[in-house]
């Protein structure tokens, strides 16, 4: 591992620490070398903002459903496991679109939301690869933009292989440290969201280690709707990184939209979006 680029939390402000990323000069994978002993303290109380209505919940799962079509050439139905859904909107989606779902959560506001408001079984735990042990074998897990919070994201994708049922889907969506942003904003990039972002998994190596773990990668895009969208909310966010005043921030955020449309075309190349998706299959009938 090589020195990469040093950041501090611009997005959130909860310390002044400098963390330091390394990477592999081998498979281009970017990792938080001083990862905080106390990582859930950057997490603040607010960082799972609850839907204040059923209206809010609803409007969420609207949103969430571009995933279930990105998924339905894959899956259409069984038992779904969502690794760190947060409040649950796309559990909601999926529940809605037949599939019998299951999540793993670390929160337990959301725990207590998922279970109490969608009727939907959420196991607390902070360790997603152990708790896979008291879920049901699920046909689809899905990872939604979790597997860089991770410490050790390789022992959980091992789980996961692990856990699927024979023929069954893992998707995993997170950002792309191949992005045009990341070469133009470096530290200041709103996706590197250190120290909160511990490692970032360029496409090409997540699918070699998926399949060392029996998974067949079956799609990698950048250009999916759930990724387009980062790329709006990197330039908003990468641009207020820069400043400290609350006014220039609001101000820069604002200029972000217009960068968003200006280099939709750059972004919008496979490949240079700051966030992926890819699905992979399980061997099996």
């Amino acid at each position: 591992m090589a020195a990469y680029v040093a950041a501090r939390d611009y997005n959130r402000a909860a310390s002044d620490v400098l963390f330091h990323y390394e990477r592999c000069p081998r498979c281009g994978l970017v990792s938080l070398a001083n990862v905080p002993v106390d990582l859930p303290r950057y997490y603040a109380a607010g960082y799972h903002a609850l839907p204040r209505s059923a209206a809010d919940l609803e409007l969420g799962a609207a949103h969430e459903r571009y995933k279930i079509d990105l998924l339905s050439p894959y899956a259409s139905g069984g038992q779904l496991l969502e690794i760190g859904p947060s409040w649950g909107a796309f559990c909601l989606a999926a529940k809605r679109a037949g599939f019998s779902v299951e999540a793993i959560e670390m929160d337990e506001r959301c725990c207590t939301f998922l279970r109490e408001q969608l009727g939907i079984r959420a196991i607390q735990a902070a360790d997603p690869a152990v708790a896979l042990e008291q879920a049901t074998p699920p046909d689809v897990i899905a990872l939604w933009h979790v597997f860089e919070h991770l410490r050790d994201p390789w022992m959980l994708m091992a789980a996961a292989a692990k856990a699927l049922r024979p023929g069954g889907v893992l998707v995993i969506a997170t950002p792309n440290p191949l992005a045009f942003q990341f070469a133009l904003f470096g530290r200041h990039w709103a996706h590197l969201d250190a120290p909160r972002h511990v490692h970032l998994v360029p496409a090409a190596a997540l699918a070699a280690r998926a399949r060392d773990y029996g998974l067949e990668l079956a799609l990698s895009t950048t250009t999916d709707p759930g990724s387009l969208g980062w790329n709006a909310f990197g330039w908003r966010f990468s641009l207020a990184n820069h400043v400290a005043s609350p006014l220039a921030k609001r101000a820069l955020r604002f200029a972000g939209r217009f960068a968003a449309v200006l280099f939709a075309l750059i972004e919008g190349l496979e490949g240079r979006g700051s966030a992926y998706t890819a699905v992979f299959r399980k061997a099996g009938v």
